[in-house]
């Protein structure tokens, strides 16, 4: 076979490969998704301008787009890195798994690669897929140590990049590679477990940020309900009373009745900034995440607008 032939076979060779498997690095939308958010929010900032122009006209308040605005960003971004931490924490769940397959069938005297191809008929939840892309890339003369390190690559979550580099550095040492994987399945085990203990204790601060907001929200609405009203009454008949008595005000008596529509915008504003607060500390609590916790802020500022506009439309 002539140099131009093999090297034609070769390109259709490494072709295939990359159609079998794919890119080696799983697409990464975040920064589209903070782009998308940014976009909403200069969109929303772009409409209040307007309306302070009173060149759009919606039956909405100035405040109303500070808050949708709000919600554009902490919602998409909020809820997509939730889900990629999912996906991420469903995949490390199964790794001890795979590992501990790999080292059963090390045990019976195979290499680090057949290992590998022996354990990817296992099934490991969404963690397969990329065993069997790296099985693949074995069976077509990928080196094991290389087809480990792209697994780390597409995957990118801390705890497989760490195994994956104990596993190549052992398999290139030599020696008893089972050892190594049993001794790394156990320990990505106990790592697992410990980050389920933590997340299973601090669910119940999460539900306490929870509770103590909606507790505010009540409180705000029996402020809106009863006291205002009430407040706005007295000031109507102490202004009644000093007409009946020529005076403008009776004196050692003075409600500013005026100013009930400032004090229920700045309850509004209270909401606000105790949503996206309770929201970013409760992310904070849960997984030591600012941006996990801007989901939770969205579901707060959802829940406290509509419960505010809704019952004092």
């Amino acid at each position: 076979m002539s140099p131009e032939a093999k090297s034609k076979k070769e390109a259709g060779k490494e072709k295939a490969m990359k159609q079998l498997l794919g890119s080696s690095e799983q697409a990464d939308r975040t920064k589209t998704v903070l782009v998308v958010s940014v976009a909403l929010v200069a969109m929303f900032s772009f409409m209040a301008a307007l309306d302070f122009m009173e060149s759009l006209n919606l039956p909405l308040d100035p405040i109303d787009y500070v808050i949708f605005a709000m919600l554009a960003f902490f919602g998409p971004y909020g809820f997509y890195v939730s889900t990629k931490e999912k996906h991420i924490q469903e995949i490390e769940t199964r790794l001890p798994d795979f590992l501990r397959d790999v080292a059963e069938a090390g045990r019976f005297g195979m290499t680090l690669a057949d290992s590998i191809v022996v354990a990817s008929s296992g099934r490991y939840g969404r963690l397969t897929p990329e065993i069997k892309k790296m099985a693949a890339q074995i069976e077509w003369g990928v080196p094991a140590s290389e087809a480990v390190q792209l697994l780390s690559e597409r995957v990118k979550t801390p705890l497989v990049n760490r195994m994956a580099s104990i596993i190549r550095k052992a398999n290139d040492a030599g020696g008893n590679v089972a050892d190594v994987l049993s001794m790394v399945s156990r320990d990505a085990k106990e790592t697992i477990l410990t980050q389920e203990e933590r997340s299973v204790t601090m669910s119940t601060y999460v539900m306490v940020v929870y509770i103590s907001f909606f507790v505010f929200i009540a409180t705000i609405i029996i402020l809106q309900s009863q006291f205002l009203p009430k407040m706005e009454e007295a000031g109507q008949t102490v202004s009644e009373q000093a007409e009946e008595q020529g005076l403008s005000e009776i004196p050692g008596v003075n409600i500013q009745v005026s100013i009930i529509p400032e004090v229920s915008f700045v309850f509004l504003l209270s909401v606000i900034v105790h949503a996206a607060g309770d929201g970013i500390l409760a992310g904070v609590i849960q997984r030591g995440s600012i941006p996990i916790g801007m989901r939770h802020s969205f579901i707060m500022l959802v829940a406290g607008f509509l419960t505010l506009r809704l019952m004092f439309a």
